[in-house]
């Protein structure tokens, strides 16, 4: 039985928000401020929102090839 992703590599696209928010979170998690005395995870948290779209539409792209 062959995975459904196999046949459409581009959903792997989907899993690069997952990482950022959840895999990554224990390694961003800083007490210091970053760039401009914001918090860091903050700065990922914006980040990560302003990757999934691109995520999701690199999925669409290859979708519809």
């Amino acid at each position: 039985m062959r995975v459904k992703w196999v046949k459409r590599p581009q959903l792997l696209w989907l899993a690069v928000p997952f990482v950022m928010f959840v895999g990554a979170l224990p390694f961003v998690n800083r007490v210091e401020p970053g760039p401009g005395g914001v918090p860091f995870l903050l700065l990922w948290f914006i980040g990560s929102t302003l990757v999934t779209p691109l995520a999701v539409w690199l999925t669409w792209r290859g979708d519809h090839r």
